[in-house]
């Protein structure tokens, strides 16, 4: 069984830096990219970055310049640095990653979507 676990959200003043992490553990062959969404209460789930197994980093506008996606040196985590945080940031950040999992015995593979079950970030005025 697949899972991502998230860690490091919590309460930050504005123009703080919080710093989230995702680990991914479970059976897979490899991770094909790992990115962070977020929702904020009444809107729908927005990208926030992502990163793929390349390094190859895509963020949203909202977050260039302020957030850096990064992964760690095992490769099954992800690390998101957020600086300069507004009230705006506030939202629960979901870990989302796409994985190739062997299917039978010759070793082919599929690709498979999982969602963390999200960490709260808060930013205060």
């Amino acid at each position: 069984q697949i899972q991502l676990m998230e860690s490091g959200g919590g309460l930050v003043h504005t123009g703080g830096s919080l710093t989230l992490s995702c680990t991914a553990s479970g059976s897979f062959k490899s991770i094909n990219f790992m990115g962070w969404y977020r929702q904020a209460p009444g809107k729908e789930r927005e990208l926030v970055a992502l990163i793929t197994a390349d390094d190859d980093t895509r963020y949203a506008d909202s977050s260039k310049g302020r957030f850096t996606i990064s992964r760690g040196n095992t490769k099954n985590t992800a690390h998101l640095q957020m600086h300069s945080l507004k009230p705006e940031d506030t939202a629960i950040y979901y870990c989302n990653a796409e994985f190739q999992i062997v299917v039978n015995v010759e070793g082919a593979t599929t690709r498979r979507n999982y969602w963390g079950k999200g960490t709260l970030v808060t930013v205060s005025s």
